[in-house]
């Protein structure tokens, strides 16, 4: 199932990776992005993706829509 993560703050997507995963069934992330794929969608990713563990699929939403399914 995927997850659409939507905090701001890098310390908040990790909260909100962390509660995700604790209500179980998850295992992809997507992340809104808030300054175009810039260094602050970096760090949310970063602050996601060690959250969630080696496990699961961290991306940004843009990279997802221009995947072909």
């Amino acid at each position: 199932m995927d997850a659409l993560i939507t905090a701001v703050r890098p310390q908040d997507v990790a909260r909100e990776v962390e509660s995700m995963l604790q209500r179980g069934n998850v295992d992809r992330f997507v992340l809104r992005p808030v300054s175009h794929g810039g260094m602050l969608d970096q760090e949310r990713l970063g602050a996601a993706r060690y959250a969630a563990g080696v496990q699961a699929v961290v991306e940004l939403e843009a990279a997802v829509a221009a995947q072909p399914r």
